[in-house]
């Protein structure tokens, strides 16, 4: 497991752990067995998405290391999102 999923698995256990609802999503695509393919969530989609369970509010978490850099789809997502009424 690379740091990156170790963080992200520990910010989604402590945000869960108090009783709000966070999960992990994957963008882009994918390919099953056969090769057909699946589409995921837009590119740039952050790592997790959720809701805060007082108000119901959106929660959007990109997760990075130190030295992770946001890709030039992150940083579109990243200025559409913050105009939005949700928590990024």
């Amino acid at each position: 497991m690379n740091l990156e999923t170790k963080i992200q698995n520990e910010i989604i256990l402590a945000i869960n752990q108090r009783g709000h609802r966070l999960w992990r999503t994957n963008a882009g695509k994918a390919f099953s067995k056969t090769g057909a393919v699946i589409k995921l969530m837009p590119q740039g989609f952050p790592d997790t998405v959720g809701f805060r369970k007082d108000d119901g509010k959106m929660i959007f978490i990109e997760v990075k290391t130190p030295t992770g850099k946001l890709s030039k789809s992150q940083k579109e997502f990243k200025t559409f999102i913050e105009t939005q009424p949700v928590i990024y």
